[in-house]
């Protein structure tokens, strides 16, 4: 599939960070713990497309923490550099908890087979047979994704209101131009890896047919309602 990605890393406006900003972050680094960032243990390259239009895909970095071994929680970046933007953030949960999800919900969440078998989904630097072995228990999984930051319009700052992502599904879906940067600048060849990851399987009941939006699209809109003011809420303190 051929297309335009725009990939740009545009200046962030705003003052510069100063000296005294600098220095105050030293102290607080010092003494303060960081305890759910310093969980986290792996980071994922994957893409993803706004659920209501394919045509916008988004290289993603995930920095994942686990959970537990049935969710892991990703805080997800447009590179792996230290000025990289957070844009969004997802969830991932095993088959198990996905089905104890009403079908609305399901709707929200996609499936991980597709990634992982085509050697789309990888861990940068990571020797092949290592990553694998946790690649082997993503396929099975589903993933719900919110991005906060439309980075492929070139916004410089976080507009708009945040979008449910999908997950590719199929080949012919990604961009062209977009596999072949990545693949070059990661020094990875997903044609090659989709051979080694050719025994994986995906959730033990197949794809179930409400992931993935259910196959249609989906996207997030603001509505205006009423607000429930604060007194007519009972009060728990006199």
């Amino acid at each position: 599939m051929e297309g335009k990605n725009i990939s740009t890393h545009p200046e962030i406006p705003g003052e510069k960070s100063q000296t005294g900003t600098a220095l105050v972050e030293t102290a607080t680094a010092a003494i303060q713990g960081f305890g759910p960032i310093n969980k986290i243990h792996q980071h994922l390259c994957a893409f993803h497309f706004y659920g209501h239009d394919m045509t916008r895909q988004v290289e993603a970095h995930h920095f994942c923490a686990h959970q537990n071994e049935e969710m892991r929680q990703c805080l997800i970046y447009d590179s792996p550099n230290k000025d990289a933007r957070l844009i969004g953030l997802e969830y991932i949960v095993s088959e198990n908890l996905f089905m104890t999800l009403p079908d609305d919900e399901k709707r929200m969440w996609h499936s991980h087979e597709y990634e992982v078998k085509s050697g789309v989904l990888f861990m940068p630097g990571v020797p092949g047979p290592i990553q694998r072995q946790d690649l082997d228990k993503v396929a099975k999984t589903y993933g719900k994704v919110i991005h906060f930051w439309q980075v492929d319009k070139g916004d410089d700052l976080p507009l708009g209101i945040p979008q449910v992502m999908m997950a590719l599904t199929r080949d012919g879906q990604l961009y062209n131009n977009l596999k072949q940067d990545v693949e070059t600048r990661y020094n990875v060849c997903f044609d090659s890896e989709r051979e080694n990851r050719k025994s994986m399987t995906g959730p033990m009941h197949g794809i179930h047919p409400m992931a993935n939006a259910g196959g249609k699209g989906i996207k997030t809109v603001l509505r205006e309602t009423d607000c429930k003011p604060v007194g007519s809420v009972p009060r728990v303190f006199v």
